[in-house]
């Protein structure tokens, strides 16, 4: 795969045209722009970086760090985003764990540059703060402040860095604003709205069921309704936005539990119990994971929407291997190795806990990978600049290519989908090697 990986990420930055943009995803085998938010450029160069961590080549090591340093400072301050642990963390925390890792030599202004990046990368996001009375509020999407995405959530790993290193937000009248506290938020907004345990919310509440979005009635705080931008409807699961959770909590169930009681309470000012939000964190991370393998068809890969109108016609289609060449519905893989990546983090965990259950859930992450390692995923063809084929970024708009023999969209790449892939490979290579065990954040001592 990584040798894949190194002449796809070599043919982008050779034959990208970058002054109309970001690469979002590939038509006819060619990266285009797509303008909604800029949220991809990190995935870019954050390959590069994945692609040297994995390899030792020195030449792509460059190319993420010249390039981070040409065009990333803009994504730094984006104060009409929701996208910064998709950018930020993608280039200067990589660049920063590996200098901790001492993969890249020690230098003061690097170190404290990317640090820079991260603090302030950090602050902006939580800056875009929604207050509620019953779970402190949340991070609001590029919707708007009436909005909770479920991507989000991955996105907070910026605000965990950036408090790691010692940030707070400035408020009015000098006000320190506490990162963490506003992770945590976060966190109990999401699992209590956009998450269902089969508590009876409404008639279509199933057990790990995940919606895109949540809205709010801003004039009092209240919720008002389930929506979704990319899904098909607000009451069934986009897969990609189930994704984002299954691995969004998986990563911060591994640090929250690394911090003491007392470093907890001190982050987050007193407020609420760590082992209540662990319990929490677990909770959500295997509600999705169960609704993951029930609802993913025997390869691992899923279609874009466990309710697409499209799937009856398929028949019995969980209880085969998923056929992205189907007349019907278009199959996500980017949203397999999104999840894959969540349920291997979820499975350690338990299975380091004592919990014999963890390792249904990394056999069936290992199996995922496996899946997209071969064909009809991979992208073996040098011509063709995507990793992993078959991804779908937005079906409800019809932005995704459709190849002219066929009736929905396939073989074709986005940018989040491959970085995932090279992610997700180089987090199984590590555990394979017993390598330095590869998390976002920065070592807990």
């Amino acid at each position: 795969m990584w040798g894949y990986s190194a002449d796809k990420i070599t043919s982008i930055e050779d034959h990208f045209d970058f002054t109309r943009g970001a690469p979002v995803f590939t038509i006819e085998g060619k990266y285009a722009t797509r303008g909604w938010t800029d949220w991809t450029q990190g995935f870019q160069y954050g390959s590069a970086v994945l692609q040297f961590d994995a390899t030792d080549d020195s030449a792509f090591l460059e190319i993420g760090r010249n390039e981070t340093v040409a065009h990333m400072a803009s994504h730094v301050t984006h104060i009409g985003v929701h996208d910064h642990g998709f950018n930020n963390v993608s280039t200067y925390g990589n660049l920063l764990r590996l200098m901790h890792e001492e993969r890249i030599p020690e230098s003061t202004w690097e170190r404290n540059f990317y640090e820079l990046a991260i603090k302030c990368s950090g602050a902006v996001q939580a800056s875009r703060w929604t207050h509620l009375p019953d779970t402190g509020g949340y991070i609001y999407s590029f919707n708007g402040p009436h909005s909770l995405f479920s991507d989000t959530v991955r996105s907070l790993r910026v605000l965990v860095m950036a408090d790691q290193l010692g940030h707070k937000l400035m408020g009015e009248n000098d006000r320190k604003i506490s990162l963490l506290n506003r992770v945590v938020s976060h966190l109990h907004s999401t699992s209590k709205y956009n998450v269902y345990f089969g508590e009876g919310r409404d008639y279509y509440d199933i057990p790990g069921r995940v919606v895109h979005e949540s809205i709010f009635n801003l004039n009092d705080a209240q919720y008002r309704c389930p929506s979704t931008q990319q899904g098909y409807t607000p009451f069934s699961t986009w897969t990609r936005g189930l994704a984002w959770i299954l691995l969004g909590y998986a990563e911060q169930l591994e640090y929250f539990s690394k911090l003491t009681d007392s470093a907890f309470k001190s982050a987050t000012n007193g407020d609420g119990s760590l082992k209540d939000l662990l319990g929490l964190l677990k909770r959500t991370a295997q509600a999705t994971a169960d609704f993951y393998l029930e609802y993913t068809p025997t390869c691992g890969v899923p279609y874009w929407d466990t309710g697409a109108p499209g799937l009856h016609k398929l028949g019995d289609y969980l209880s085969r291997p998923a056929d992205p060449y189907n007349d019907f519905e278009p199959v996500d893989s980017s949203a397999a190795a999104i999840s894959a990546q969540g349920l291997i983090r979820l499975g350690r965990f338990m299975t380091q806990e004592g919990d014999s259950e963890g390792a249904r859930y990394v056999k069936a992450g290992l199996k995922v990978l496996k899946t997209l390692l071969d064909e009809p995923y991979i992208s073996k063809d040098p011509d063709h600049q995507g990793l992993l084929l078959h991804s779908v970024y937005h079906r409800p708009n019809g932005w995704d290519h459709i190849p002219p023999e066929h009736n929905v969209p396939c073989n074709e790449s986005c940018l989040w989908g491959d970085y995932h892939l090279r992610e997700l490979a180089l987090y199984v290579q590590r555990l394979a090697n017993e390598s330095p065990y590869y998390t976002y954040f920065l070592p807990v001592h």
